[in-house]
C-alpha cells in the first residue's frame, strides 16, 4: 500500500477513513444572512472552532445547489442570496449533525 493511500490522522486506508465524518459530527455551524452594498443579501455559513474540512469543495457544492455565486475564506462560506434552508439541508446531507446547525434570523 502506498503512503498516499493511508490517512495521516487515523492510519486507516483512505476508503475506510472516518476522520472527516467524525469532525463533521462535532462541528458547530451558524447560518445567517447579511445585507451588503446596494441592499444585496448574502448567506454566511460560519464554522466555529478548528476545522479540517475541505471548504473549497463544500463551497463549490453549495454554490451549485443554490445556483448562485459565492466564496469561502478562513472558517466561512458566503453564497449570494438568501439560501439558509437549502444550505442547512446540504450540510446535513454532507454528514453534519442537524443539532449542531443553527439558523439565525
Amino acid at each position: 500500500m502506498k503512503e498516499q493511500d493511508i490517512c495521516p490522522i487515523c492510519g486507516f486506508p483512505r476508503d475506510l477513513c472516518v476522520c472527516e465524518k467524525l469532525e463533521a459530527e462535532d462541528q458547530e455551524i451558524l447560518i445567517y444572512t447579511e445585507r451588503r452594498r446596494w441592499g444585496k443579501i448574502v448567506t454566511v455559513v460560519k464554522f466555529k472552532g478548528q476545522i479540517n474540512i475541505d471548504l473549497d469543495d463544500l463551497s463549490t457544492k453549495a454554490k451549485k445547489k443554490c445556483a448562485s455565486g459565492g466564496t469561502f475564506s478562513d472558517n466561512t462560506i458566503e453564497v449570494q442570496g438568501d439560501h439558509r434552508f437549502k444550505l442547512k439541508k446540504l450540510l446535513i446531507k454532507q454528514g453534519f449533525e442537524e443539532s449542531n446547525i443553527r439558523i439565525a434570523e
